[in-house]
């Protein structure tokens, strides 16, 4: 026999062996060598398997955490902010502020709060990728701070619409899109829950800072509030982002800003449209509530309330969402919440014209809204499983995305839900009822 023939055993016995029994990169080596005619490329099903063994393992943990709270800070003092717009929004309406603006103008400008933040998402990616997620996302601190600082000093409508609508919407955008990929590279099992965490801090923010909006107008001044506004998005989201880490150089994504190949699979056109339809509804939902109390005869601080006990109920909503989607499968938790959420509102919005069933229904809504956000965040996984008739059955989706195809995948994803954020403000705005 052969001296080095035990080191064929390792090569030649079940996969499960090593696990336990992982021959050494020494002996693989000196196989090859003292085997030639067996070192030519592995077979396709071998190819795959090496390709998935390779892929880098979250450690689900760690400095994870701290990554899931600095995300939570964020979502908290970013799309938490833009949650009280519909207070500003009140006042604007109420209180006449700008003589010339219509009802159609401060619209669009909530609904630039989202969209812009949507539609720079390619050019984020690529400073994101050349340049780094702090100086991106300290671009955007900047922007969001100028926006709230700059809309306190507006005196006329295309100023609002440059400042609290585009610069925030702007800041916002370079804050969140470089942060949304970065939970996924730390956790796998615990993927969901972590996301989930993270995406309730829009909830808290959003319910924190409808009451203490309304509490700094009324005691201050519109101006005055938008200025103390300012001054605390720059504080917390400093922080938060100095302690944000990635692991790109372990999982080393491509960070594409578009890659026109997704957009081929079936399978992403079924989550664009989900994406689409989820935030047609999300908008609505978020933004007409306050309106709609009043026009039931709701009084102001009553339509504040409704607002903050929506943004609580998203709070406690998305952390169980998450766990849900890590127990069971995330498009089929997605899919139950999306229709369940739909017919609540022809169960419960449609027939309210109290103020307990408006309650009743921004707490209940508000718990499964925000299922876009907690299971698209993560964009699922995305492998190839190839088998054996590889002619016959093809590549297997088994989950939508995966890491690497991950920041591509995400700014898709953006721009497609830059139409339902803006013109279904426009619609959320002009029929409450």
């Amino acid at each position: 026999r052969h001296p080095f023939a035990l080191i064929h055993v390792p090569l030649t016995v079940p996969s499960q062996f090593y696990k336990f029994h992982a021959p050494s990169t020494f002996l693989v080596k000196a196989h090859y060598q003292m085997c030639p005619q067996r070192a030519h490329s592995p077979s396709p099903q071998r190819r795959d398997q090496l390709e998935l063994e390779e892929e880098d393992i979250p450690p689900d943990g760690g400095y994870g955490w701290i990554c899931v709270a600095s995300c939570s800070m964020i979502n908290f003092f970013s799309w938490g902010v833009v949650a009280s717009y519909g207070v500003y929004l009140s006042h604007y309406l109420t209180d006449n502020v700008f003589p010339n603006a219509s009802s159609i103008d401060f619209a669009f400008i909530g609904g630039f709060n989202f969209s812009m933040a949507m539609i720079v998402s390619p050019i984020v990616t690529i400073l994101t990728r050349n340049y780094g997620k702090h100086l991106t996302m300290s671009i955007g601190i900047i922007f969001q701070t100028a926006g709230f600082l700059g809309a306190s000093f507006a005196t006329r409508i295309w100023e609002l619409y440059l400042t609290q609508g585009l610069l925030v919407g702007f800041g916002i955008g370079f804050l969140y899109i470089p942060s949304t990929a970065i939970l996924s590279q730390w956790f796998k099992r615990r993927r969901s829950l972590a996301n989930g965490i993270s995406s309730a801090g829009s909830g808290v923010g959003g319910a924190c800072f409808a009451w203490a909006t309304e509490v700094m107008i009324q005691r201050l001044s519109t101006p005055w509030a938008l200025r103390t506004t300012g001054m605390i998005v720059f504080i917390a989201n400093a922080a938060a982002t100095a302690l944000l880490r990635d692991r790109n150089r372990l999982v080393k994504p491509p960070q594409l800003a578009f890659d026109r190949k997704l957009l081929r699979r079936y399978d992403v056109q079924l989550l664009l449209l989900w994406a689409f339809v989820s935030m047609l509804g999300y908008i609505t939902l978020l933004f007409s509530l306050s309106d709609f109390a009043l026009s039931i005869g709701l009084s102001q601080s009553q339509a504040t309330n409704v607002v903050g006990l929506l943004n609580i109920g998203t709070a406690i909503g998305r952390p169980v969402i998450g766990i849900w989607s890590d127990a069971h499968s995330r498009i089929h938790v997605a899919a139950y919440l999306t229709l369940i959420c739909g017919l609540s509102c022809f169960a419960f919005w449609i027939p309210a014209t109290s103020y307990g069933l408006t309650i009743f229904f921004a707490l209940f809504s508000g718990a499964i809204l925000g299922a876009f956000w907690v299971v698209s965040s993560i964009h699922f996984r995305y492998t190839l499983v190839k088998l054996r008739f590889r002619q016959t059955i093809g590549p297997v989706c088994v989950e939508v995305a995966g890491l690497k195809d991950l920041p591509s995948l995400l700014s898709i994803s953006w721009i497609t839900i830059v139409l339902p954020t803006t013109l279904f403000w426009y619609e959320a705005v002009l029929s409450p009822g």
